[in-house]
Parts: structure tokens; C-alpha cells; sequence
């Protein structure tokens, strides 16, 4: 015997005996079992269908009636006190005899609700008695561990054929209502078409106005439509003139445009050519002047170079020479000392002698150099106020009387009288 049990989720297994102080309720899984000191029982969990039936009852007003209803039921396994409820009142029973249980509880309530009901509460609204049945029933089944799924009223019937008279009545009512509706949709339709017809006549009359004005209308708004048309017309010519004027004035700025355009590309064209132009003087002309310009540049400072070497050659040169003459200058000078300190020597013997002989020599050249500017002259025109002597003799007599002044210049100047010195040197007489 197996030590491990299980079931599906349409059953529940219900453990008792040793080590298990109420018994193990498992609702679809597996179980462990002692084999010997606990034993197994399984219930189904299956949803059952019930058909209940309920003949010749007799409702609220004493109307015996047939009913049928349709119930589900089942054990509800998902609630612990309900399965454990049901394992009590149905454990170890089979599934017939649960269904027949659960069937004679919900007739009782069935037949209970139909009791405190009447056939026309019944017929009319079913809903009412399915439910008010369902309500009976789940309160009572749920004590005995089964919850009612649904119900639902399949049929109601009765021998006496009250349902039938109740139909039948219902019918002639339906009927006679019927009739008196056909009746009053008769009137109603005479009427109605009278009316109808009045209402055409009115129509058509209302209508014809309506086309009256209408036509009125059309003709006022057609007038003013027409008007509206030539002067939109009007305008429209108008605008066309003015527009055909701005069309043209707009040709003319294209054209002015144009004009425009064509000149600066022709004074691009010019300025391309004169830059043309240029780049061919550049190239013909700048260029070989500047490349001229740069030869003569070089030429010109490697003539002022060669100046530059040249005048420094002659400075060199004339520094030189320079300084050649100041040497003979300077040796001249040292010749000429020594030969004025020995005539200073000299005249130191002779004293005043030496002077009158150096004044006597040097008188000769002073004559000279007063008649000089005379000798130059071309013409000489001599004026007489008419005292004294004229002409050659008057010019002579200057001469003469310079020289004669001299020998007092000399003496104011040296303190020596040379006009009362007697003459030493034979050479001088």
C-alpha cells in the first residue's frame, strides 16, 4: 500500500486516526499516510447538476402549478469550515446520494417559494423567484458544506389551464386592444389625412407666397447682384488697367533691371580688363622698371660706394699730403726760427739800424701794394675844385704823400724815426 497519496482539484482528501488530533483536510494535492494507524477518504468536488421538480403546488391565491428549475451545486473546497461541514454530513457517501440531498433540500425551498407566491408574480417576473429561491437555498445548503453555483427557472405549467386563460385573457385584451387601436388609427388616419390635406393646401398656399417672395427676392437680389456684378466689373477693369499700368511699370524696372545688371557686368568686365591691363603693365612694364629701378639702385650705391672709397682714398690721400706740408711747414717754420733768432741776434748788434734796414727793405713793396689798386683800373676820371695841381702830377702827389706819411705811422707804431737815422748799409743808398 502506498505511503504517499494525491488527488485532483475536483477532489479532497480527508486524513484520520494516530498523531492527528481532527482530521487532515486536503483539497487537491498529496498526502503522506501511515498505512495500519491512519486511513484515507476521498469526496468529490465535481460541480452537480440538478434538475428540480416540483408538481401540483399550489401558489399564494391556491392556483396549482408545475414548476421546474435548474440548480448547480458543489462541495466548496476552498473554504476549510465548509469542506470540513460537508466531510461530515457526506463522507463515505456517493456522489448520487449527495445529489440527491442537495436536490430535495432545493425542491422544499422551491416549493416554499412558490407557496407565497402567486401564478402571476411567477409568470411575470421569473427572475424575482430565481432568486428569491437561490437566497432560501445557498443559506441553508452552506450549513451542509455545498454552495449553490446558480439557478434558474426552466419551466412553469398547470393542469387547470390557468396559465392558458391567463394568456387567453390577456389576449382578448390584447386583441380588443388591438381593434380599438386599429379603430382610432383609422379616425386618427381620416383625421390625420385631413389635416394632412389641409396642411398640403396650406402648404402649397404658404408655398406659393413663399415662391412669390422667393421670386421677389431674386428678382431684388439679382438687381443688386447685377449691380454688384458691373461694379465688380467696373472695378475689375479698373484694376485690370491698373494692374496692366503696374504690370508695365514693373516691366520697365525689370528692364531698368536689366539695364542695370548689364552695366555692372559691363563695369565688371572693364574693371576685370583694366586689372587685366594692369597685370600687363605689371608684367610689360612695372616689373622690368622696378627690376631697372633695382639695377640702377645696385649700380647707384656701388657708385656711391666706390665715392666713398674714393673720397676716402683722397682724404686718406690729402690727410697725408696734409700732413706732409704741415711737416715741411714745420721744418720751414724751425728753419725760419733759427734764422729769425740769429737775425735777432744780429739785430740785437745793430738795434736800431736793423729795424730802419728792415723798414727800408719792406718800404719798396708797401709803394706797390698802395699803387696796386690804381694799376688795375681802366679809367680814371680825376675831379679839380680848382685849388692845387691837376691831372698826372695831382695823382702822383697822393702817391708820394702816403709814403711821406708813412714814416710817422711807422714811428707811432715801432717809436723809431727812421728820417733822422743815418743810413749804415751802403747796399740801402
Amino acid at each position: 500500500m502506498p505511503l504517499f497519496h494525491t488527488c485532483g482539484p475536483n477532489e479532497a482528501m480527508v486524513v484520520s486516526g494516530c498523531c492527528l488530533p481532527k482530521p487532515l483536510l486536503v483539497p487537491g494535492g498529496r498526502v503522506f499516510v501511515w498505512p495500519g494507524v491512519q486511513m484515507i477518504q476521498r469526496i468529490s468536488l465535481n460541480t452537480m447538476t440538478l434538475q428540480i421538480q416540483s408538481d401540483h403546488v399550489y401558489t399564494q391565491l391556491g392556483v396549482a402549478i408545475s414548476v421546474t428549475g435548474i440548480a448547480q451545486v458543489k462541495i466548496q473546497g476552498q473554504n476549510e469550515e465548509m469542506l470540513q461541514a460537508a466531510c461530515q454530513q457526506f463522507l463515505g457517501k456517493t456522489e448520487n446520494e449527495i445529489r440527491k440531498i442537495a436536490q430535495e433540500t432545493l425542491e422544499g425551498h422551491q416549493r416554499a417559494i412558490m407557496g407565497n407566491m402567486t401564478v402571476e408574480e411567477i409568470y411575470k417576473d421569473r427572475k424575482k423567484f430565481s432568486k428569491a429561491v437561490f437566497e432560501v437555498a445557498s443559506s441553508d445548503l452552506v450549513n451542509m458544506g455545498i454552495s449553490v453555483v446558480s439557478y434558474t427557472l426552466k419551466d412553469i405549467r398547470d393542469e387547470e389551464r390557468y396559465l392558458k386563460a391567463l394568456g387567453m385573457s390577456r389576449t382578448a385584451q390584447v386583441k380588443k386592444d388591438a381593434r380599438i387601436g386599429e379603430a382610432e388609427a383609422r379616425r386618427d388616419a381620416t383625421i390625420r389625412e385631413a389635416q394632412a390635406e389641409e396642411q398640403r393646401m396650406a402648404s402649397r398656399y404658404a408655398n406659393d407666397i413663399e415662391i412669390a417672395q422667393a421670386q421677389r427676392d431674386f428678382e431684388l437680389k439679382k438687381a443688386a447682384y447685377d449691380q454688384e456684378v458691373q461694379t465688380k466689373k467696373a472695378q475689375s477693369d479698373l484694376a485690370y488697367e491698373l494692374q496692366a499700368a503696374k504690370t508695365k511699370q514693373k516691366i520697365k524696372e525689370e528692364e531698368t533691371q536689366i539695364h542695370v545688371i548689364e552695366r555692372s557686368q559691363q563695369i565688371q568686365i572693364q574693371e576685370q580688363e583694366i586689372a587685366r591691363k594692369e597685370r600687363e603693365l605689371d608684367s610689360g612694364i612695372r616689373k622690368p622698371a622696378e627690376a631697372e629701378k633695382y639695377r640702377l639702385e645696385r649700380l647707384a650705391e656701388a657708385n656711391k660706394h666706390r665715392i666713398v672709397l674714393e673720397a676716402r682714398a683722397e682724404a686718406e690721400s690729402i690727410q697725408m699730403k696734409g700732413e706732409a706740408e704741415a711737416y715741411a711747414i714745420e721744418a720751414k717754420a724751425k728753419a725760419e726760427a733759427e734764422q729769425m733768432v740769429k737775425k735777432a741776434d744780429a739785430w740785437k748788434e745793430y738795434q736800431d739800424a736793423a729795424k730802419v734796414d728792415m723798414i727800408l727793405e719792406i718800404l719798396p713793396r708797401l709803394a706797390a701794394e698802395v699803387a696796386a689798386p690804381m694799376s688795375q683800373v681802366k679809367k680814371l676820371t680825376m675831379v679839380s675844385v680848382g685849388k692845387g695841381e691837376v691831372g698826372v702830377s695831382k695823382l702822383t702827389g697822393e702817391v708820394l704823400q702816403v709814403m711821406q706819411d708813412l714814416p710817422r705811422a711807422v714811428e707811432n707804431m715801432t717809436g723809431v724815426n727812421i728820417s733822422s737815422k743815418h743810413i749804415s748799409n751802403p747796399r740801402r743808398i
